[in-house]
């Protein structure tokens, strides 16, 4: 599945021989910022591997759907956005984003994200995407905010990364506010 988002390109990550997204996920996991605020497999290629692996066996299991965000002229892979948890018949998932060094601050997550959203709604039929953010991830939380997502509440001391608990933001958005 391909998505067109203005500047950015959508698709699927991939490991092949035309196009390798390892080591981008590779330097995702290296990434202190990324580390902070998300749970990333070992920063190793033969892991980068399985995991893009995994992401297309979860495409085929309707479970989670990942995208590659990519700089349109060269396909390098500078992000990624995912539905996660899907949950079809109850028309629900959880959003999910991170973006490399060189793509912060120039909208392409929100961007990406917002693309996402329309498909998750319109080519999906969901009702109701969630978005879960580290209250200091101020990033997240404008991302949140550009895509439409509304408060619902907040989990004390529910997120464990960088060795430390984080309060949680519960966002979500309904077909409904779109």
């Amino acid at each position: 599945m391909e998505i067109n988002a203005g500047a950015w390109y959508l698709r699927v990550p991939r490991a092949d021989d035309r196009m390798d997204d390892g080591p981008a996920v590779v330097a995702s996991c290296l990434d202190p910022e990324i580390r902070r605020w998300r749970h990333r497999p070992p920063a190793d290629p033969a892991e980068a591997d399985a995991y893009i692996r995994r992401r297309a066996l979860d495409w085929a299991r309707d479970e989670r759907y990942t995208w590659a965000v990519c700089e349109p002229t060269t396909g390098e892979m500078l992000g990624e956005v995912s539905l996660d948890h899907v949950d079809l018949p109850m028309a629900q998932a959880e959003a999910a984003c991170w973006a490399l060094p060189a793509a912060r601050g120039t909208g392409m997550t929100t961007t990406a994200l917002s693309a996402v959203l329309r498909f998750a709604f319109a080519g999906l039929g969901l009702h109701r995407v969630g978005y879960l953010w580290a209250a200091g991830n101020a990033a997240s939380g404008r991302v949140a905010e550009k895509c439409g997502f509304r408060t619902e509440g907040r989990m004390r001391d529910a997120w464990l990364a960088d060795g430390t608990y984080h309060d949680v933001i519960v966002t979500s958005i309904l077909a409904t506010d779109r």
